[in-house]
């Protein structure tokens, strides 16, 4: 569509926004609702230059309602923050099918050995209380390795 430099600036600011939010939950267990708005608010804009029908938004907006409800059901259980479902479902609007579900495996992934690091320093400390793991760093990564395909084969 030649959209020129346009992809690149959407993408550079979700990547500064991911950055952000993996930090803040490093440091609070908390990601601002403003980032997570942010991102969800910045897709409609890389629909435009993805050229996207009504059709594939529709798409898109049904994948990211259903895969916010799964992982609402997470938060129920007590396995997720709020600030981690929101961010999720934020970049499910932002991430065609396919590319999701290997941001969500590469999360899992990331996630894990996070959490396995976090056990260990907890056991190490003798810390008392449950281990939180800061899940928006696993997100934010995975995202940020996801999206380098969407972004850069627009230009292929």
């Amino acid at each position: 569509m030649g959209w020129g430099f346009l992809p690149y600036v959407l993408g550079g600011a979700l990547v500064l926004i991911l950055l952000s939010a993996g930090i803040e939950d490093a440091r609070t267990r908390e990601i601002a609702n403003w980032k997570n708005a942010a991102i969800a608010l910045m897709a409609p804009a890389w629909w435009w230059v993805q050229g996207f029908g009504w059709a594939d938004v529709a798409w898109q907006v049904g994948i990211a309602i259903g895969v916010f409800t799964l992982f609402v059901g997470a938060f129920h259980f007590g396995w997720m923050g709020g600030g981690d479902v929101k961010m999720i479902g934020a970049l499910a609007l932002w991430l065609p099918g396919q590319t999701l579900f290997y941001m969500l495996v590469i999360m899992s992934i990331v996630g894990g050995l996070l959490t396995l690091i976090m056990m260990f320093d907890h056991w190490r400390r003798k810390a008392p209380g449950a281990v939180e793991t800061p899940y928006g760093v696993a997100i934010a990564i995975a995202s940020m390795i996801a999206l380098g395909e969407p972004i850069f084969n627009h230009f292929a």
